[in-house]
């Protein structure tokens, strides 16, 4: 039986860097959509061009709605992010949960909470 091949654990201390630093950003992010859409329709008094007031009451329910989506989406890419430092802390991170094949490195940089390689990918297509 062979033994399941494992990134080593300076390269899961790298992606643990990588991942957390992310998930800052992420949260950040979530944090500045969740605000926009608090503030939506929330105009101080100083908002009296009439121009600004026209195209904000036209666009202010598409951007509660994209605010909404944004938010949500931002949401699940923080649990993503974070199920992949569980998966660190397990020492599974970056195994293909289709191939039990090492995800390389260069997709994990880019997709770091990537849990499927590029050729288990295209076998869903």
């Amino acid at each position: 039986m062979s033994e399941i091949v494992r990134y080593s654990d300076a390269d899961l201390k790298e992606f643990k860097a990588l991942i957390e630093e992310k998930i800052v950003k992420a949260q950040q992010h979530l944090e500045l959509l969740k605000s926009a859409y608090m503030n939506d329709g929330n105009n101080g008094t100083d908002d009296t061009s009439p121009t600004f007031k026209a195209f904000e009451e036209g666009s202010e329910t598409m951007s509660k709605e994209a605010n909404t989506q944004l938010a949500l989406r931002q949401e699940k890419f923080i649990r993503d992010l974070k199920s992949a430092l569980v998966r660190i802390e397990n020492k599974t991170y970056g195994v293909c949960r289709v191939t039990s094949k090492l995800i390389s490195k260069e997709r994990l940089k880019l997709v770091p909470h990537a849990t499927l390689s590029i050729e288990a990918k295209k076998m869903q297509k």
